[in-house]
C-alpha cells in the first residue's frame, strides 16, 4: 500500500503522464507504472531487536526513501567521510522514524512516550541489564542522546552537550552509564574557506611506494585539512544518569574499547600529517591504554599512515594491528605483528604472531601463538579454550584452530576454502561471562561446541541449522535444521542450555516473521510478530531456482520470476531481464555450489530488477556468473571474457530451452561490478537486445592497483587490464546500453567519470547509448524521486529495445535510420 504521504505525489505524476504521453527526455522527473511505484514506496517491515532475556522486543520503523531535497542538503566530502556540516553527524544515514515495544510473553504492545518529534533515531542499544534502551536523535543542528526506560516505556533526553557522531556512536559502560563523544566548538567556529588561496596545493613523495586503491572524498588541500580537524576532534564523555563527566582531553578519537573489568580503555587517536591518498581510517595513529579518567597507563604503538601499505592480497604493513581485549580475562590486551615483514610470499613457516599484556601493563608482552596464514581473530572461551581464525584471501583459504591459553597448545579444528559454502560449519554459539562479554559456549563437559549456521548452504539450497561440533572427532552433528519448503534462521539464542531460540521464518509466499522455538521442551513454536505482505502486486508471481550447466560443465543456478497467471503453453516465451554480479573462484567445485533459497520471501528495494515481473517480463535474478581459475598456475581473471561469455550463453540457452525466455528478446543488467559485466557482454557477444549498467567502472587503467579480488597491478598485467576493460572495446558496443551513475558516487574505483567517459566512447563510435546521472546519489541510490525516475527509465528502455524490438526497428526505418 502507498502511504498517504505519497498520495499527492502520485496524483501529480500520473496527471502529468496522462497529459504528456510521449517520451520525455528533458521533462524532469517521471515515474514508472503504478504497480512498480506502489512497490517501491510500500511501508517497510519494521526492524526488530530483542533483549538478552527474551522478554522485550523493540520495533524500529523507518520510512521508505528520503527526498532528493534531503539528499541535496549541505555536505562535506573529506577524508573519506561525508559529513553534515550543520550537526556533526554523517550526512547520509538511514534513520528510524518510530519506536515501540512488545512484551514477548504477553504479546502486549506499548507506545513509547517522550520520543522527540520528528524522530530521526540511530545507534539503538539495550543496556547490559536490558532495563534501558539508548538511541541518538539527529536534529538539523545537533545530535541528542535519549534513554528509554523499558518498564515505564518513557524516553528521556540525557545529554547536556551536543554529540559528535561523525566517527563513533554511543556505548554502554554499565547499566546506568553511557560513553560517547561530544562537540568541542559550535558550527559557527568552523574554518572559513579563504577567498583566495594562499598558494598551490603540493603533494610530495621521496622514494616510498604508495600503491593505494582509488579512494574517493579525500582531503585535497590545506583547507580540507582544517575542516577535517575541526569536525573530527571530539571530547570523550561519561554520562551517569544524566550527569556528564569529561574523560581526557579533546582528540581525534577513532576507537575506544573498554576492558572487561571496566577499568581501562584501548584508545586509538588519529594524528597529523593527514593523508591526501587514503581516508581517515588510514591516517597515522596512536594506540594507548588509559584509565577511565583518560590518563595514559600504557603507550602501545604508533602506527604509520596506510599510504605505504604494500599492494596485493594478504600483504600488510609492518606494524602492529588488531588491538583488542581478551574477553575471558579482566584486562589483557592482545595484538598481532607480522613475522614476514608484511609480505605473504616470504617463504617462512609462520606469518603472524599474537601477543598479550595484562594489567597493570608494566611487564614485557608475552607471545601467545603464531599463525601459518594471516591472523584473522580470536573467539575467547575460558582459561583453557579459545578459537583462532586465520586465512588467505588470495588463495581463498581459511582455518580455525583450538587454542589452550594456559598451555599454548594449538589443534587444528577445521580448514576449508572460503568459497566452499557447503563445508561452512557456522559460528560458535556464545554466552555472557561474569564481565558480560561474549565467550564460546562449551557443552558436554567441554567436549563440544554449539554451532549456528544462519545460511546453511546445501545441494538443496540454503537450509540454516544448529549443530554440535565434537572437538575430538571434528565431526558436526545437526540437531535442528530448517524444514525444506521454508527458510528459517536463528537470529538469537535466548537460552543455550534450554535451546530456546528466536528464529525468522519465511517462504516464497509467506512474509518473514519471528518465532520462539524450544528444542528441548518440544513445545509448539510460537509466532511473536504478525507482519503482512507489503507487495500485493507480487501475488501470483512464481519463483523458482533454476539449475543448469555452462559449456565446460560448471553447474550454475539463478532465481527465475514469472508473471502472475503466466502459462508458457498458452502465452509463449517472454522477454527476459537477466541480472547478475560476477564472482571469482579458485575451485570449479565451489563455483558449482547452489547458493540462496527459492523459498525466501521476495523483499525489493530501489535497486532490484524484480519490479519488472509485474510488467510481463521474466526476471532471472542472481544468475550465477562465476569466474574460475582454469589451472593451478592461472588466476580467475586470466580467462575472464571467455568465462563470462560461457555463463551468459548458458543462461540464455537454458531460459530458451525450458520455453519461458525468448532468445530474441534477452536483456542483461547489473550494478557496480555487475555493470562492468554488462558492458563486457555487450562488447563481446550478440546475445542481448539491450543492457542496463549502473555505477560501474569500465576503464580498469583508472584502478591500477587492483580491483575486486585481482591483486596484480596494471604495470604487472597491462594486457589483462586492457582486455578486461569494456572501455577498450567501446567501438564494439552496438547493442543499446543504458548507463546510470550517482553523480556523487563514493565507492572506491567507481568514480562518476567512468560512466561519463564510457558514454562518450560509445557515442563517439555511433553506438546506441543513454547516460542517466542521478543528482546527489552515491554508489547506492536513495532519493525517492531519483529511484522512481530510474525505475521508469529502465522500464522504458526494456519496452523499447527488448519487449518490442521489431516495432522499434520499424520506427527507425520510417525515420530513415
Amino acid at each position: 500500500m502507498v502511504t498517504k504521504r505519497y498520495a499527492l505525489i502520485f496524483s501529480f505524476f500520473f496527471l502529468f503522464l496522462t497529459i504528456n504521453t510521449t517520451a520525455q527526455d528533458d521533462a524532469g522527473y517521471t515515474i514508472p507504472p503504478k504497480d512498480i511505484a506502489d512497490m517501491l514506496l510500500a511501508k517497510p517491515t519494521p526492524g526488530v531487536r530483542v533483549d538478552d532475556k527474551g522478554t522485550w522486543m523493540l520495533f524500529m520503523q523507518s520510512n521508505s526513501y528520503p527526498s532528493v531535497e534531503e539528499l541535496a542538503r549541505p555536505e562535506l566530502k573529506i577524508a573519506g567521510l561525508r559529513i553534515n556540516p550543520a550537526n556533526f553527524a554523517p550526512s547520509r544515514q538511514n534513520f528510524i522514524n518510530d519506536l515501540s515495544l512488545r512484551n514477548i510473553q504477553t504479546g502486549k504492545d506499548y507506545k513509547i512516550t517522550g520520543l522527540p518529534s520528528p524522530l530521526y533515531a540511530g545507534s539503538v542499544s539495550f543496556s547490559p541489564d536490558d532495563k534501558k534502551i539508548a538511541f541518538t536523535n539527529t536534529n538539523p543542528t545537533h545530535v541528542d542522546l535519549y534513554v528509554i526506560d523499558v518498564a515505564t516505556q518513557k524516553a528521556t533526553k540525557v545529554n547536556k552537550t551536543a554529540l559528535n557522531v561523525i566517527s563513533g556512536g554511543v556505548q554502554w559502560y554499565d547499566a546506568t552509564t553511557l560513553l560517547y563523544r561530544t562537540i568541542i566548538k559550535s558550527v559557527a567556529a568552523a574554518p572559513v574557506r579563504p577567498a583566495v588561496p594562499t598558494g598551490p596545493t603540493v603533494q610530495e613523495n621521496y622514494g616510498k611506494a604508495s600503491p593505494r586503491p582509488t579512494y574517493q572524498d579525500l582531503i585535497k588541500n590545506p583547507y580540507d585539512e582544517k575542516l577535517y580537524e575541526f569536525y573530527a576532534t571530539t571530547q570523550l564523555v561519561k554520562n551517569v544518569n544524566g550527569i556528564e563527566t569529561k574523560i581526557g582531553s579533546p582528540a581525534i578519537y577513532a576507537n575506544t574499547n573498554i576492558s572487561p573489568d571496566k577499568k581501562y580503555m584501548i584508545v586509538r587517536t588519529l594524528k597529523k600529517p593527514f593523508s591526501y591518498t587514503v581516508p581517515a581510517s588510514g591516517f597515522p595513529s596512536t594506540y594507548a591504554i588509559t584509565d577511565m579518567n583518560g590518563k595514559i597507563v600504557k603507550h602501545l604503538a604508533d602506527v604509520p599512515s596506510s599510504e605505504t601499505a604494500p599492494s596485493g592480497n594478504d600483504n600488510v604493513m609492518m606494524a602492529p594491528r588488531s588491538f583488542d581485549w581478551r574477553d575471558d580475562e579482566a584486562a589483557t590486551v592482545t595484538w598481532c605483528m607480522p613475522l614476514d615483514s608484511g609480505m605473504i610470499k616470504k617463504n617462512i613457516d609462520f606469518h603472524d604472531a599474537v601477543y598479550a599484556l595484562s594489567a597493570p601493563f608494566n611487564t614485557e608482552a608475552k607471545q601467545l601463538f603464531k599463525t601459518q596464514m594471516r591472523f584473522q581473530g580470536v573467539t575467547w572461551g575460558n582459561a583453557t579454550f579459545a578459537m583462532i581464525s586465520e586465512g588467505l584471501r588470495g588463495k581463498q583459504k581459511t582455518q580455525v584452530s583450538q587454542y589452550n591459553p594456559s598451555t599454548g597448545e594449538m589443534t587444528l579444528l577445521m580448514e576449508r576454502n572460503i568459497t566452499d559454502a557447503y563445508s561452512d560449519p557456522g559460528n560458535p554459539v556464545t554466552v555472557q561471562n561474569q564481565w558480560k562479554r561474549e565467550v564460546v559456549k562449551l557443552i558436554d563437559n567441554g567436549t563440544k561446541l554449539l554451532m549456528n549456521n544462519t545460511t546453511g548452504s546445501s545441494p538443496k539450497g540454503d537450509l540454516p541449522f544448529l549443530a554440535t561440533f565434537d572437538l575430538t572427532t571434528k565431526k558436526t552433528n545437526i540437531i535442528w535444521r530448517c524444514n525444506e519448503g521454508f527458510y528459517e534462521s536463528i537470529t538469537k539464542i535466548l537460552d543455550a542450555d534450554k535451546l530456546e531460540l528466536l528464529t525468522r521464518k519465511e517462504s516464497e509466499s509467506v512474509v518473514p516473521n519471528y518465532w520462539i522455538k524450544n528444542l528441548k521442551a518440544k513445545i509448539a513454536d510460537r509466532q511473536i510478530t504478525q507482519f503482512t505482505n507489503p507487495y500485493p502486486q507480487m501475488d501470483g508471481v512464481t519463483k523458482e531456482k533454476i539449475k543448469y550447466k555452462r559449456a565446460d560443465g560448471v553447474d550454475l543456478t539463478g532465481d527465475l520470476y514469472l508473471p502472475k497467471g503466466y502459462n508458457k503453453d498458452r502465452d509463449g516465451k517472454l522477454p527476459v531481464l537477466i541480472w547478475a554480479y560476477p564472482r571469482e573462484f579458485n575451485s570449479a567445485a565451489d563455483a558449482a555450489q547452489i547458493r540462496g533459497s527459492e523459498h525466501r520471501f521476495t523483499l525489493v528495494n530501489g535497486g532490484s530488477p524484480i519490479f519488472y515481473v509485474t510488467q510481463g517480463y521474466a526476471v532471472f535474478n542472481n544468475a550465477e556468473m562465476p569466474i574460475v581459475a582454469s589451472a593451478k598456475d592461472k588466476k580467475p581473471n586470466d580467462d575472464f571474457i571467455e568465462q563470462l561469455t560461457m555463463n551468459a550463453e548458458a543462461a540464455v540457452n537454458t531460459l530458451d530451452s525450458i520455453g519461458v525466455g525468448d532468445k530474441n528478446r534477452m536483456s542483461v543488467g547489473g550494478h557496480s561490478y555487475g555493470a562492468f559485466m554488462t558492458a563486457n557482454l555487450l562488447a563481446h557477444t550478440k546475445l542481448f537486445k539491450a543492457g542496463i549498467a549502473r555505477s560501474g567502472a569500465y576503464n580498469r587503467t583508472l584502478t591500477p592497483f587492483g580491483f575486486q579480488n585481482e591483486d596484480r597491478t596494471y604495470w604487472q598485467a597491462p594486457d589483462l587490464y586492457n582486455e578486461m576493460s569494456p572501455f577498450s572495446n567501446a567501438d564494439k558496443i552496438k547493442t543499446p546500453i543504458l548507463l546510470v551513475h550517482g553523480e556523487m558516487d563514493n565507492n572506491t574505483g567507481t568514480f562518476p567519470i567512468q560512466s561519463d567517459r564510457m558514454f562518450n566512447a560509445i557515442k563517439g563510435h555511433g553506438g546506441t547509448v543513454k547516460f542517466l546521472s542521478l543528482p546527489y546519489e552515491s554508489h547506492g541510490y536513495a532519493g525517492r524521486e531519483n529511484l522512481l525516475h530510474l525505475l521508469n527509465e529502465q522500464f522504458q528502455w526494456l519496452e523499447k529495445y527488448v519487449k518490442n524490438p521489431d516495432q522499434k526497428m520499424k520506427k527507425d526505418e520510417k525515420k530513415g535510420f
